[in-house]
């Protein structure tokens, strides 16, 4: 370690994955990935930089052109201290050790190691040669099992041959790992020299003062996208001489309810974006068959996402005897509660039909011309559709790694796609809960904040439960 930041040198064979891991660990996914061998032909340095400052640095590198005359001439120099500096200065101008010296020179200059390896190989004599020469250049050393495909046959040897050479063996699938994981080989780090603690833990606190602002940060967008949904109109203007046949006003109806459709799609659209830009992808690719591939108003994804009927009825009638009070306070009590009753029996209609039209269409007329509006949305049920929808996007933005795109697509026995689950998060809260929505989206439609504190809570619970240890499974993640 030299300097105030922690700066780990990663390498390891040509395509062993060392890219991947720098990407996963610094969360950019610009980084160039290759799948052909050597790609990487010069060191790279990736700081991590949070507030404006750095707080920990990977410097990818070429992998070992010439490990053999290393180890002999490090075996040959036993008595020397500081190995890896010896050798780029006695090498430095010899063409034969460029890649060798760009590779050793972070060492030198006081960089900790990470060797990434790839288990579901056959461990060979020349990995061997590089686990010894790594081990005499006596820097602080990790190495990392970057298994990507379900072959484990192998792990076991390289196990063995690494926990002889390095300070700390960690599984690592730089293709799949969720920031949970990323943190915990982090804290790792502390383990291969205790006079890193102190520098590592910060780095890592800076990490998770980072993670837990982005997520708020997303908390944010989605009530934003909630609010700004249950809104939403749609209008046109037309003269009535336009509309003499009932086709031209079915045309006009058909228009604005298009126009009304496509307004909520995009709505989603830019808070995905958001969502997006927020956890730093630029690579995103989707499966096919992901609910969050389907189109937001289809009807699967109103059967996959949002209440149960019986549940819908419930928080319906809590919500619906909730406005039904307002009417008896505005009518100072003459109704003596029958707005109450009223309203708790539209609610619970309205729960069970929840698959009806989604907005009304109004038509005003004025001055020789129809207005004709659609929204704001009126279905019970599209507010919970679309918090799950938003929520499972940012769940698959928040543990999506940013080495994913260097994954085998073709290999018969890559690790497989976590099994995709077809259902949201707002079935599994309490009913407390899911009435505090409800009452939230109520009076999201009349631009009020009733109970938003309380929904941004729920949505912040839940966001900051998606990484604290496994990929959720239920978007394909």
């Amino acid at each position: 370690m030299s300097g105030k930041i922690p700066r780990l040198a990663i390498m390891g064979h040509p395509n062993a994955g060392k890219s991947s891991v720098v990407a996963t660990l610094t969360e950019n996914d610009l980084i160039q990935i290759d799948k052909r061998a050597g790609t990487t032909t010069e060191s790279n340095v990736y700081p991590v930089i949070i507030d404006g400052r750095p707080v920990i640095e990977f410097i990818d590198t070429p992998g070992f052109q010439n490990p053999n005359a290393i180890l002999e001439w490090f075996q040959a120099q036993s008595g020397k201290r500081e190995l890896a500096r010896a050798f780029v200065a006695a090498h430095r101008a010899d063409p034969l050790f460029t890649h060798d010296c760009e590779l050793l020179e972070p060492v030198a200059e006081g960089a900790a190691i990470i060797l990434v390896v790839d288990g579901s190989k056959r461990i060979k004599e020349k990995d061997r040669v590089e686990i010894e020469l790594l081990r005499l250049t006596a820097r602080p050393r990790m190495a990392i099992l970057n298994n990507l495909t379900n072959n484990t046959r192998y792990m076991t040897q390289w196990r063995d041959a690494l926990c002889k050479a390095f300070n700390s063996v960690r599984d690592f699938n730089a293709h799949r790992a969720t920031y949970g994981e990323r943190v915990r080989l982090l804290q790792a780090l502390k383990s291969i020299d205790q006079r890193w603690e102190p520098l590592v833990e910060e780095a890592i606190h800076a990490f998770e003062h980072d993670w837990n602002r982005r997520t708020d940060q997303a908390v944010t967008t989605i009530l934003d996208l909630l609010k700004e949904a249950l809104t939403y109109k749609a209008s046109k203007t037309v003269k009535e001489s336009k509309l003499v046949f009932e086709s031209g006003r079915e045309r006009v109806k058909e228009e604005v309810m298009r126009a009304f459709e496509d307004g909520l799609r995009q709505l989603e659209t830019k808070a995905q974006e958001q969502i997006r830009a927020n956890f730093r992808h630029h690579v995103w690719h989707m499966p096919p068959d992901s609910i969050l591939g389907k189109d937001l108003l289809s009807e699967e994804v109103n059967q996959a996402l949002g209440l149960s009927k019986r549940q819908l009825a419930l928080v319906g009638m809590a919500a619906g005897a909730a406005s039904g009070a307002t009417i008896d306070l505005s009518t100072a009590g003459h109704t003596f509660g029958a707005g109450a009753l009223i309203g708790a029996a539209t609610g619970g209609v309205l729960g069970f039909m929840g698959s009806k039209a989604l907005a009304k269409l109004n038509i005003e007329r004025a001055s020789g011309t129809q207005r004709f509006t659609v929204g704001p949305v009126h279905n019970p049920r599209f507010p919970f559709v679309l918090l799950d929808r938003i929520v499972l996007y940012s769940a698959r933005a928040m543990n999506w790694s940013h080495g994913r795109q260097a994954a085998e697509e073709d290999a018969p026995d890559k690790v497989p796609e976590k099994e995709i689950r077809r259902a949201g998060f707002t079935e599994e809260l309490p009913a407390a809960q899911q009435r505090d929505l409800a009452r939230f989206f109520n009076a999201a439609r009349k631009g009020k904040s009733e109970r938003e504190e309380e929904c941004r809570a729920i949505i912040r619970d839940i966001l900051h439960g998606l990484a604290v240890s496994e990929i959720d499974s239920r978007a394909d993640l």
